[in-house]
């Protein structure tokens, strides 16, 4: 009887075998099942303090994507507004590209794009009270998305600080989770890897 390999036979990635690569895949493929439950974790993350604001940022993220369902948004759009601000427990000053990087395997190029820029298309907001260029979200004025930009920051982020505000529970927005996580990376924006499942390796 045969066991199958636990770890791959080279130290260097130059070395290894086509047997070495479908070991990983397999182990990605399973890492990959807990992706849901690990991006749930660190939402959870952002709970704790107001930081000054009405509503802390796990309540600030429940709210957006509250708001984007209310207003008939497709559901990876309400995934996306729920994991905006995702990355701001660890990247604050880089929150927009840590989410925007996240969400990018499984959302389509405009929602990507979107959040991906909303922390400076909210700069417009108060940018100005600090000195800074509150227009700088202009640079973006030819782009295709710049208008959906400004609209998806103007309905979902920059009203979500309401305490009285009805927010829906985590629970309600789990199912939608799990099926934006599910679907096949790049799927949304037609550009599905080939393959059975193959996932980069990097």
């Amino acid at each position: 009887m045969t066991t199958e390999p636990r770890t791959v036979s080279f130290t260097r990635m130059d070395q290894g075998t086509a047997e070495d690569y479908a070991l990983l895949q397999r182990t990605i493929t399973t890492a990959n099942e807990d992706l849901v439950g690990n991006v749930l974790s660190m939402l959870d993350h952002l709970k704790g303090e107001e930081r000054g604001f009405q509503v802390n940022r796990y309540v600030h993220s429940l709210q957006s994507a509250t708001l984007a369902h209310a207003d008939d948004a497709d559901e990876e759009t309400i995934v996306a507004a729920l994991l905006h601000d995702i990355g701001d427990s660890i990247a604050p000053d880089n929150h927009s590209a840590l989410a925007g990087a996240l969400l990018r395997p499984y959302v389509s190029d405009k929602t990507w794009w979107i959040i991906n820029h909303h922390g400076l298309f909210q700069g417009y907001h108060f940018w100005h009270y600090y000195g800074m260029d509150r227009n700088a979200r202009d640079a973006y004025r030819d782009h295709p998305y710049y208008q959906a930009c400004i609209e998806w920051c103007d309905k979902y982020d920059q009203r979500a600080f309401d305490p009285a505000y009805p927010t829906k529970p985590l629970a309600f927005f789990e199912p939608m989770v799990q099926r934006v996580f599910r679907q096949k990376p790049w799927q949304a924006s037609g550009r599905s890897l080939e393959g059975p499942g193959v996932v980069p390796i990097d």
